[in-house]
């Protein structure tokens, strides 16, 4: 039973850190073509 336990938790661990690194990766690439990151959505400041 805690195998069972400790497998989802991992899995779920495993999914926010995913989701964190993507959204790292998002405003990066938004940065870089010169907009900025509001409410995870890439604005164009020009």
């Amino acid at each position: 039973m805690f195998r069972l336990i400790r497998t989802v938790i991992l899995v779920l661990i495993a999914f926010v850190a995913g989701l964190m690194f993507e959204r790292s990766q998002a405003g990066d690439t938004c940065r870089a073509a010169g907009g900025e990151m509001q409410n995870g959505i890439c604005r164009d400041e020009g």
